[in-house]
Formats: structure tokens, C-alpha cells, sequence
């Protein structure tokens, strides 16, 4: 599932609208990205299994006076293989206060149970959460519930950026929490360092998890 991303990230950046005044008519736009990584790594979790696979993925981005919607796309998960991500949205800011309000569907194409060789893919809708992020200057809270087949699950998120750094604590439903340190190296090229702090049912690899990742924006 991607991670809203900086994660978060969670999630596509919406278009920003001013409150309290009365502006034109904004234009639509359209953008894209491309991006890698090392490392599949999802709220704390490294997906790729430890293996070393890496992630590839891009996303297709429409968004018009603070409303937005996409598809993002990637691999890596080494468990449920190719995914991609519906998404859409409504987000703005008043003055140093900012909010972000989104659902999101995940699907898993080509995911078979490793076990028994059974098709497990799923269908648009099965796999969705609701998302929303309050923000004031440089900290963010982002609350992320499950719905439809992930209804028991939350997960949550709260974290402050700092120029080209940035901290991110994110707490499972199931107890899972972990922190992230990021450093944007460049625009386009960062490094999070991501380690788990409390696994009650011991479930998780302890050791701290390096992410690099490398993306360009498309417009």
C-alpha cells in the first residue's frame, strides 16, 4: 500500500486553496512520477521480505481547485506482488493550519497464496481505507481506518519536516509502532532510516530498515 508517502506520507499532495477570499476559476492539471527504491518500505514494514527486491513504481496524478484523483502502481511486495492504488481526495490550508481528506483502494493483481498456489487477487473496493491529515506548520497527524474488507485495521501516523529532514512515529492497530528518520539528499533523491520500537507479539525483524529512494515528478 503506498505510503502517503512522505509518509505520510500519506498520501498525493493536493492542490492548495486559499481561504477567505474568493479566487478564479483554477485550471486542471495533470502530472505524473516515476520512482525506485531499494526497498519496498510500508508504514515501518519492509515488504520486500529482506530479500533485497527492489521497488519500482509511478502514478498518474489529476487534481483542479483542491480536489484530486490518481492511480499509483508498484512492485516489490514480495508477498502480494504487483499492486496499485486508487485514490481520490480533497485537501487546501488555512493559513498555517492544513487538512487532507482521501479514500483509497488497493488492488493485488497478480497475488497468490504462497501455500496453496490459490489466485487471492481482489476487486476494486474490497481493500480500502479513508484517510485524513490535520497539519499546522511543520507537524502533520494522519489517521488512516480500514473499510470493507480491512474494517478492523487502523493505523496512524504523526510526524513534523524540518527543511530536508523529517521524523515520522506511526502506531498499528495491532500494537506494531515504529519511527522514521528521512533526509532529502536532494529533490529527487532521499534516505529514511525506519526502526521498529514495540512489537508485542514479536512479529517484526528489529533490525533498522534503510530505504533509498530516487523519483521525478512529470507535469
Amino acid at each position: 500500500m503506498k505510503t502517503s508517502k512522505k509518509l505520510l506520507a500519506g498520501a498525493v499532495a493536493a492542490t492548495v486553496m486559499s481561504v477567505g477570499a474568493i479566487a478564479p476559476a483554477a485550471q486542471a492539471e495533470v502530472s505524473g512520477s516515476m520512482g525506485i527504491g531499494n526497498i519496498y518500505l510500508w508504514r515501518g514494514i519492509d515488504l520486500s521480505a529482506g530479500d533485497g527486491t527492489p521497488s519500482v513504481n509511478g502514478s498518474l496524478d489529476f487534481s483542479e481547485g483542491g480536489f484530486y484523483a490518481g492511480i499509483w502502481s508498484g512492485s516489490g511486495d514480495n508477498t502480494l506482488g504487483t499492486e496499485y492504488d486508487l485514490y481520490l481526495g480533497y485537501g487546501g490550508e488555512a493559513g498555517d493550519f492544513t487538512y487532507d481528506l482521501s479514500l483509497w483502494s488497493y488492488q493485488y493483481p497478480t497475488a497468490i497464496d504462497k501455500d496453496t498456489g490459490v489466485d487471492i487477487s481482489n476487486d476494486i473496493g474490497d481493500l480500502m481505507e479513508a484517510v485524513i491529515s490535520l497539519g499546522y506548520g511543520p507537524v502533520a497527524v494522519t489517521y488512516y481506518h480500514g473499510l470493507q474488507d480491512l474494517d478492523e485495521y487502523y493505523y496512524l501516523t504523526v510526524g513534523a519536516s524540518f527543511d530536508a529532514f523529517s521524523i515520522t512515529y506511526g502506531k498499528h492497530k495491532d500494537s506494531m509502532s515504529h519511527i522514521d528518520f528521512g533526509y532529502s539528499i536532494t529533490d529527487s533523491l532521499a534516505i529514511t532510516l525506519s526502526q521498529v520500537v514495540d512489537d508485542d507479539d514479536g512479529a517484526f525483524d528489529d533490525d533498522t530498515n534503510v530505504a533509498v529512494s530516487y523519483s521525478i515528478t512529470i507535469e
